[in-house]
């Protein structure tokens, strides 16, 4: 979903500026062979055990749609770095490739590539800022989702996060990774429109100091939402509580209050006081929120302590990635003009070629370890990566956003219990070289260094 404030633009522009200098020198030099473009993470934050892969739909819709429009051509044109005949060419401009991608909800690891591109390289060079912008920050989030869902152990988490989060569009993304990742509910309604994801809300302690009193605010406002979450923190937390019980003996029957809402203080023993408190006075049936500042390892301690809370609203920690707020996500060349390329710099190698990755389980469908192949192998296990789109065309138009969440779920569960922790994995769930890209990586490896050497000879005889 595209940004709706502001002056109305295309996604064509959402590039950086390197990416079109390159495509122009491309088309100066005639060059429009094929090229492919591995999207992949170096190595995983020292706090993930796994990443659970996300935005692969919203990539494949920019694909898809790109387009060049007379005013993007226009603003290129002002830039005075291009030349006619290419801005010409851009006019047409359509993405004609093919994209090879792991499933959304498919837990990834280091160098694994969630996508691959095969396309004339100047399509594939202009894409790779929107593609990486797109997947990162779904993959990112969904990831840290997940970590809170584990730690919840099944007790219900809403997304409370788009007030903090960086953009209306990151939050609005944010809410559908989450939603991949296990999340209950989101309070961005924006995102519950456009993904069909259930929308939760409480209410604000604004709302409950405009009123004379605490008990006046609770009692006007279940006269309207009268199954509704009740926040008991503005003053004092167990005169709160107090005063959902006096309401409950009040309305009788009537009474439908779910649950109340803890923001702040110690949530272990205000929420033991609170369930005590509400026990003694035969309100079971109403349940113990909490939210504030949480994250995965704050609900982690707080259950572990067996604090009787039945749900968590997380916010800022989850809607940032707090502890791990970027990945090392790169878009590297892996094939130009039926080549194995990769760059040999000291700690940012890359693997050549289109590829694949098998997924070793045991009989009962527990993941095992992974091997990571040349896409033309033939392994034992099962492959992750398909062809999801074929000539800038999607070979799956509609996307059932439910059905990805239970995928995920099938997926997260079938990790092996480290894995799925969060704490660190010691040792990390296992990702091999297969022999054939161990020896096709060297083979491209001697290439290029053989072919900078004569380079560079014939330059200094020059």
């Amino acid at each position: 979903m595209a940004e709706t404030d502001g002056p109305a633009r295309t996604d064509a522009l959402f590039t950086d500026l390197y990416e079109l200098t390159m495509m122009q020198s491309y088309y100066a030099e005639d060059m429009h062979d094929r090229a492919a473009f591995s999207l992949f993470v170096r190595e995983l934050p020292e706090n993930r055990n796994y990443l659970l892969a996300a935005g692969l739909d919203d990539a494949l819709s920019y694909l898809e749609n790109l387009r060049f429009d007379d005013a993007d051509i226009a603003y290129l044109r002002e830039l005075g770095q291009f030349t006619p005949d290419f801005l010409d060419w851009l006019k047409d401009f359509r993405f004609t490739g093919n994209v090879y991608a792991v499933p959304e909800g498919t837990p990834v690891f280091e160098n694994e590539p969630l996508l691959e591109v095969e396309a004339p390289i100047a399509q594939a060079q202009l894409v790779e800022t929107a593609v990486m912008n797109i997947v990162h920050v779904q993959t990112l989030l969904a990831s840290k989702a997940a970590r809170v869902v584990e730690a919840a152990k099944g007790k219900a988490v809403v997304d409370f996060g788009a007030r903090r989060i960086h953009g209306r569009d990151a939050a609005i993304k944010a809410a559908r990774a989450y939603h991949i990742a296990g999340v209950n509910a989101t309070s961005n309604v924006e995102a519950g429109r456009a993904y069909g994801i259930e929308v939760s809300g409480t209410m604000a302690h604004s709302y409950i100091e405009a009123f004379a009193n605490e008990a006046e605010a609770f009692a006007a406002f279940t006269r309207s939402y009268p199954e509704t979450v009740l926040l008991v923190d503005t003053y004092d937390t167990v005169q709160g509580v107090q005063n959902v019980i006096d309401l409950a003996r009040k309305l009788g029957e009537d009474f439908q209050v779910r649950a109340i809402r803890l923001d702040s203080g110690d949530l272990l023993a205000l929420s033991r006081k609170a369930r005590a408190m509400l026990d003694e006075a035969g309100l079971q049936d109403v349940g113990v929120f909490a939210s504030g500042g949480l994250d995965e390892y704050k609900i982690a301690e707080l259950l572990e302590a067996g604090a009787p809370i039945d749900g968590f609203g997380v916010g800022t920690a989850m809607g940032v990635s707090e502890d791990a707020p970027s990945l090392e996500i790169a878009y590297k060349l892996t094939a130009y003009a039926g080549q194995g390329r990769l760059k040999l710099s000291p700690g940012k190698a890359s693997y050549p070629g289109l590829k694949q990755v098998f997924r070793h389980e045991s009989p009962e469908g527990h993941a095992i370890r992974d091997t990571l192949a040349l896409h033309s192998e033939s392994l034992e296990g099962r492959p992750l990566s398909e062809c999801v789109m074929r000539e800038g065309k999607r070979l799956k138009p509609d996307t059932d956003l439910n059905a990805i969440r239970t995928y995920a779920a099938e997926q997260i569960a079938a990790l092996p219990p480290e894995i799925r922790a969060i704490q660190p994995a010691d040792p990390p769930y296992p990702v091999k070289i297969s022999t054939k890209l161990e020896a096709y990586t060297e083979e491209v490896r001697t290439y290029l260094k053989g072919l900078e050497r004569r380079t560079s000879g014939i330059n200094s005889r020059s």
